[in-house]
């Protein structure tokens, strides 16, 4: 099933209202988070209160993830056994460093939760095909970009047009899609600069990104429209699956269509496109999630 994730949101799960505000907002995938954005006196009531909010529901048709403090510290086990239990949609892991760092919150899974997982660490970038492998096996689904921490690691420069980490990025990108999974992008930093913002989503967009995740609801409408496929794309992808689609096409592996040449590889292509802006319709449709008012 293609599910739509143009836009993430972080949303510290210290913050009631923040919670409470994120059922009414545009976006496609809530994340609760109990790690960065949380500070370590507030850590247990925030872990309280991420499950409270997944087990009360109303979120729609968005995804709601938590995101747990890493194994490797104070608060890492308790999160991953309150979130696990409270049965999210997901649970995110941070800087995973190789595969085997996957099975160990994964053991904890239970119900329909799935695991994603942070790609943030210059040693992940190096085991971008075990951690893969590791994922298919460890019913993980999803990779976001830490690029903060990235940028952190390497101690390069985070200039505008991201050049340091665009090798990482496509890397990334590729890695994932060997192996069937989404990935999506990392924060923009500067919350009031809009257009900045909108610059890097269609970056993302242009890397093959499925989304990118956010630090404040005013960056959710850049996200959702560069993540979005273009009409003019979806209608176009329409005209090819219906020639294709044809009995007198059957089998054929090139076709003229509209003056264009297309190969049959496109129509996969053009099948998921339409897949895409089916899924992002029946979102945006559902009850719920539609802008507060």
């Amino acid at each position: 099933m293609v599910r739509p994730r143009r836009s993430a949101l972080y949303l510290p799960a210290s913050n009631p209202r923040a919670l409470d505000k994120a059922r009414t907002l545009p976006c496609d995938v809530v994340i609760l988070d109990l790690e960065d954005s949380v500070g370590p006196d507030a850590k247990d009531e925030a872990r309280g209160l991420a499950v409270d909010a997944v087990r009360d529901g109303g979120f729609g048709g968005r995804e709601v993830v938590v995101r747990v403090n890493g194994l490797d510290t104070p608060w890492g086990e308790a999160d991953l056994a309150a979130a696990a239990e409270a049965g999210p949609d997901a649970i995110l892991v941070p800087k995973i460093a190789g595969p085997d760092d996957l099975p160990r919150y994964a053991r904890a899974l239970e119900g329909d939760t799935r695991l994603w997982a942070m790609i943030e660490t210059c040693a992940a970038m190096f085991r971008l095909e075990a951690i893969g492998a590791a994922s298919l096996a460890n019913r993980c689904d999803v990779w976001v970009i830490g690029a903060n921490d990235l940028v952190k690691e390497m101690r390069c420069r985070p200039v505008a047009d991201r050049a340091p980490l665009q090798p990482a990025l496509a890397m990334a990108v590729m890695a994932a899609r060997a192996h069937g999974l989404s990935v999506l992008d990392g924060v923009y930093n500067a919350i009031q600069d809009i257009e900045g913002l909108a610059r890097e989503c269609r970056q993302g967009a242009d890397f093959g990104f499925d989304g990118k995740t956010l630090i404040h609801p005013s960056h959710l409408d850049a996200a959702n429209a560069a993540f979005s496929p273009d009409p003019g794309d979806v209608a176009w992808a329409r005209t090819v699956c219906e020639a294709f689609d044809r009995s007198e096409n059957a089998g054929k592996g090139v076709l003229k269509v509209e003056g264009r040449m297309v190969e049959r590889l496109h129509l996969g292509q053009a099948r998921r496109l339409i897949a895409v802006a089916d899924a992002i319709a029946a979102h945006e449709g559902s009850e719920g999630n539609q802008k507060a008012r």
